[in-house]
């Protein structure tokens, strides 16, 4: 990166003027604040203009949750274990103080190794006691938006399925097959009713079926002609 840098000053001869100004690139690298060699203050837009646009390119962050006050996450293991919390306080980088007024779990530290964070957060003061994170929590609706999350609807087919007893497995199975045997059968249908190219095939049992409704309909007209 400094060469890229060194190399640009080498080529600009105007922009390597020794002078009193230092230049801080904030925000050209996201990564680190890179300090250049002195250079005169008309310049200063056009090297961070070349800088960015060149050798700099901007860096999306990739991560969405992070472990922080009123970030709501889900016990994976543990006493606690499928339930939502709600995260207060972070007492190290192996534990966080966890609350869940409406979920039935008190105020106690809970490792970060058992917790999955979702998406959702509610907003309440730091530390703040068990009846504002309450408050907090049913001013959000949180557990309406949880409930039509697909993590929630996975987790209940997932407990659903393992209430099952053998006779109800046999049923599920059975039922399975048949729904099988039917998209089979409407996809071989459409299949041969459809060419390659996507229009409607005209098939021999329609045409047949077509004559037969015709010859149909000029006997009727014949007998009420008589």
């Amino acid at each position: 990166m400094l060469g890229k840098c060194n190399f640009l000053l080498e080529i600009s001869p105007l922009i390597a003027r020794n002078t009193t100004k230092d230049v801080l690139l904030n925000n050209t690298c996201p990564h680190a604040t890179l300090r250049l060699a002195t250079l005169t203050p008309c310049y200063h837009r056009a090297v961070k203009k070349v800088l960015s646009f060149s050798f700099f390119p901007v860096s999306v962050m990739p991560f969405e949750r992070f472990v922080q006050t009123g970030r709501i996450a889900k016990a994976s293991a543990g006493p606690l274990k499928g339930r939502l919390v709600a995260i207060v306080d972070v007492i190290d980088q192996n534990r966080v103080l966890v609350d869940g007024p409406l979920t039935g779990v008190p105020r106690q530290e809970y490792r970060l190794n058992n917790l999955h964070l979702t998406k959702y957060r509610i907003k309440f003061p730091y530390t703040a006691p068990t009846r504002i994170v309450r408050k907090a929590w049913t001013e959000s609706d949180l557990k309406a938006q949880w409930k039509v999350s697909p993590w929630s609807v996975k987790a209940q087919n997932i407990c659903k399925r393992s209430s099952l007893n053998d006779f109800d497995r046999f049923k599920l199975r059975y039922a399975k097959r048949q729904r099988n045997k039917l998209l089979t059968i409407a996809f071989n249908t459409l299949k041969k009713r459809t060419k390659a190219d996507g229009t409607p095939r005209v098939l021999k049992k329609d045409r047949r079926e077509r004559l037969r409704a015709e010859k149909a309909k000029g006997g009727k007209k014949a007998a009420a002609k008589k």
